[in-house]
């Protein structure tokens, strides 16, 4: 099992599964989000898989696997993308960055083998190379307005949010030194849910589709050839609506326990016996927001109803409308 060496650093508590071998927190989770807030700090997600596509048909050929249009794609533009099943399930959710040479994308950890295996099946007569870089190469993220400079030998995707740095992994110990204080995912992941952003594996189940979570525009290019599960995306697009949506809850600050992923979403006037209209995803405490939720519900579920989030009354925020 993956252990950053970032771990040896004062402080450092490691993180539970799905983001083992990196530290939750380093002894202060609202400091350390209140440093990411102000653009200071870095977090380490180096437990996080690395996957490059090199050769000259790279961005034309990925571009008829994946669901965002990368074709055109230049160097140093960050895009996310997604991959379907057959049926428009999501498979794999990808976050990647072309550098003029080679397309470095990161994934959620434990999912490399997945990704190159059905890559190294679609690849025909394409002049491409697809690589498993997670043992060499690691991601680390600075934060909006931070000034750090990450160095000549790092691969930077800019967001809006952020700073995703593809960098060797002997350099971690080097970065930490010159781009502290670190913080940890805990308050990484507290500002994704503040931010409404979904997570493959937590805001996923084996039935999503994207709609459901708000990643068309954002991961899903509605003009583009044809990719599989395409059908399905389009049909939902042109013709119906999800079945279900995703909600951003704010959850009674009086519960000491924060929900747990797969908690079951009630309506409150119902109560802990009422009907299950789906389930909790993600949990945190947010500094300003307290504690807060990401849900994803049936469609029908009244944008304004008071819910319960396992135990704990919440009240909604809309985030894909019904």
């Amino acid at each position: 099992m993956y252990a950053s060496p970032l771990l040896a650093l004062p402080g450092a508590v490691a993180a539970d599964a799905p983001d083992a071998g990196v530290a939750a927190h380093y002894g202060d989770l609202f400091r350390e989000q209140r440093t990411l807030e102000h653009g200071d700090g870095f977090v380490d997600l180096s437990h996080r898989d690395v996957v490059t596509v090199t050769g000259e048909d790279r961005l034309t050929w990925l571009h008829l696997l994946l669901t965002q249009h990368v074709s055109e794609l230049p160097p140093g533009r960050a895009t996310e993308a997604l991959i379907l099943s057959a049926k428009g399930h999501v498979e794999h959710a990808l976050y990647l960055v072309d550098d003029g040479a080679t397309t470095w994308m990161h994934t959620e950890p434990g999912r490399a083998a997945a990704l190159t295996g059905y890559l190294e099946s679609m690849k025909f007569f394409y002049r491409v190379e697809i690589a498993d870089r997670t043992a060499d190469c690691a991601v680390v993220f600075l934060p909006a307005g931070s000034i750090a400079e990450p160095g000549p030998d790092a691969v930077v995707r800019e967001t809006a949010w952020g700073r995703e740095v593809f960098l060797p992994r002997t350099r971690l110990e080097e970065f930490a030194a010159a781009h502290g204080p670190a913080a940890g995912v805990l308050a990484f992941e507290a500002l994704r849910v503040a931010g409404h952003r979904p997570r493959l594996g937590r805001e996923t189940d084996h039935r999503t589709i994207p709609h459901e979570l708000g990643w068309i525009g954002s991961a899903v290019h509605l003009d583009k050839g044809c990719y599989r599960g395409q059908e399905t995306v389009a049909r939902v697009q042109n013709l119906g609506k999800p079945p279900r949506r995703l909600v951003f809850l704010h959850l009674d600050g009086s519960e000491v326990k924060l929900p747990e992923h797969g908690d079951p979403v009630r309506l409150a006037a119902d109560g802990p016996e009422g009907r299950v209209l789906g389930f909790v995803t993600t949990a945190a405490r947010h500094h300003e927001l307290g504690p807060i939720a990401l849900a994803l519900v049936k469609r029908n579920v009244p944008e304004d109803a008071e819910l319960l989030a396992g135990p704990t009354v919440a009240a909604q925020e809309t985030v894909v409308a019904p």
